[in-house]
Order: C-alpha cells, then sequence, then structure tokens
C-alpha cells in the first residue's frame, strides 16, 4: 500500500509538471492564465492520485499493463516541452531554443508535402500570421508529428520484445480495461477486434481530419484570436499525439483479442484431448 502511495504521489507530481511546462518556460504569462493552468493542474494531480492510490482502477487503461501508459506521457510531455521551448525561443533565443526550432523546421519542411497533416495545419495560418510566425510554427507542427510518430514505433518495438503485456501472468481485462463491458453485446473477442480496427482507422485519418474540421467545420477556430502562445502548443501537441494515442489504443485491443483467442484454442484443444468440455472465457 505505501508503494501504490507513494508511486501515486510521484506520478501526481509529474503530471502537474507537465501541465505547468508552459507556463514555466514562456515569459510574459498573464495572471489569469497562470490561474487557469493552476486550478487545471491541481485537478488533474487529485484525478491522478486517486486513481494510482486506489487498488483498482475506475478510468485509466492498462494500467498494470506497462509501458504503454508510460509511452504516452512520455511521448506528450516531450511534446509539450520541446513546443514550449520553440515558441520561447521567438522572445528569449538561445542556443538550446535555435537548435530545437532548426531542427523542426528542418523536420517540418521534409513531411511538408501536399495534402499532408503538417500542410493543412499550416494553411490555417498562412492567411493570418507573419512568416516569422509560420515559420516556428511549421517547426513546432513537424516536430510533434515526428515525436508522436517516434511514440507509436516505440510501443510496436515493446510489442514484440517484450510481447506485452506479458506472458509471466494472467492478463485481466476489468483491472486494466475498467471502461469496457466484456459481458455486454457480442462476443468479447470480436468486440476487441471490431474496436481495435474503429481505432486504428481513425488514428490513421485524424491527421487529415482534425486541421480541416477545426477550420472549416467548427467555426470556433480562428488564428487570429490567439494572443498567446500557451493554446497553440496545446492544440499543436494534441493534434499529433491524438491520432498516435487511438493507434496505439488499437494495436493494444488487438492484442488482447488474440491474447484471448489463443487462449481460447488452447482450452479447446486441451478439453478434446480429455473428452471433456471446457467453459469459454
Amino acid at each position: 500500500m505505501i508503494a501504490r502511495i507513494i508511486g501515486a504521489l510521484a506520478r501526481a507530481f509529474l503530471v502537474v509538471l507537465f501541465i505547468t511546462t508552459p507556463s514555466l518556460l514562456l515569459p510574459a504569462i498573464t495572471q489569469d492564465s497562470a490561474e487557469a493552468v493552476a486550478l487545471v493542474a491541481i485537478f488533474a494531480a487529485v484525478f491522478t492520485l486517486v486513481e494510482y492510490g486506489s487498488r483498482y482502477p475506475s478510468m485509466v487503461e492498462f494500467r498494470f499493463a506497462a509501458p504503454f501508459n508510460r509511452l504516452r506521457f512520455a511521448g506528450l510531455f516531450v511534446t509539450v516541452f520541446l513546443l514550449s521551448l520553440i515558441f520561447r525561443g521567438m522572445t528569449q533565443p538561445d542556443n538550446l531554443t535555435e537548435f530545437i526550432t532548426l531542427v523542426g523546421r528542418l523536420v517540418g519542411y521534409v513531411i511538408d508535402l501536399p495534402y499532408s497533416p503538417v500542410r493543412l495545419v499550416m494553411e490555417s495560418f498562412v492567411p493570418v500570421v507573419g512568416n516569422e510566425a509560420l515559420e516556428v510554427i511549421r517547426a513546432a507542427v513537424g516536430l510533434s508529428y515526428v515525436i508522436a510518430l517516434l511514440m507509436l514505433a516505440l510501443f510496436i518495438v515493446a510489442l514484440h520484445l517484450n510481447r506485452w503485456p506479458s506472458e509471466s501472468h494472467a492478463f485481466n481485462v476489468w483491472v486494466n480495461m475498467p471502461l469496457f463491458e466484456p459481458t455486454l453485446g457480442v462476443d468479447i473477442v470480436a468486440r476487441l477486434n471490431r474496436d481495435a480496427i474503429i481505432n486504428v482507422v481513425l488514428g490513421i485519418c485524424l491527421p487529415f481530419i482534425l486541421p480541416v474540421v477545426t477550420r472549416y467545420g467548427t467555426g470556433y477556430f480562428d488564428p487570429r484570436e490567439i494572443e498567446s502562445a500557451q493554446p497553440l502548443i496545446w492544440m499543436v501537441a494534441f493534434w499529433a499525439f491524438l491520432p498516435a494515442s487511438l493507434i496505439m489504443r488499437g494495436i493494444a485491443m488487438k492484442r488482447v483479442a488474440t491474447m484471448i483467442a489463443t487462449l481460447r484454442q488452447e482450452r479447446a484443444d486441451l478439453a478434446a484431448q480429455h473428452g471433456g468440455d471446457w467453459q469459454t472465457i
């Protein structure tokens, strides 16, 4: 219990650090922005402390199946941190911010192809921002998508090298997927496979859909109304992170479905050998 509480406190601290990173790195943060960030950080810290301090989760998926959540958090944290440094370099440049911006620009130009996610995002800002700001946004967008792809690649490597989630102990669907009801509707394997396909397809399509929907479909986004870098940092970070996270979730659900199907087949074969019936899971 003590180890669980210490782990929950450490995670809550990391969440607070993650949310407050742009405010800590960017200059000229208004009092209203600081208060709003502090409120969100406190709420997130309490949620993390309650979620990881309890023995059984209520919302967080794959809590006992590392490194799924660790990779996602690390990827988003690194993205927000690097984007904060890029935008900090617009007013307080130094060697580190210039280097990160240069790398981001290079990546942005390489993947800024016609109809690419980067091009679609850039088209939202071309009419209303200057060339200097546009180059910074290109660097941020390009770097964000590269980090998201790297996060996805690391998860696939961990999936195969560590035989994720684990072969040393049973995978508890209820504990690791608290929002998934295994007894509802059709067979659990069929539902997991269906949800896996939906998540992967949605994750592939979102990088192309989100910029277009945000610009033309909602009416709530106007680049001219962004007065500080913080909203832009979070917007760009989640534009890149959300699709990669959905693809990771789809791959994870497919893996769980395969594990359940394999276990059922093993039990069926064992039952056939002994001339009896085993109850399926």
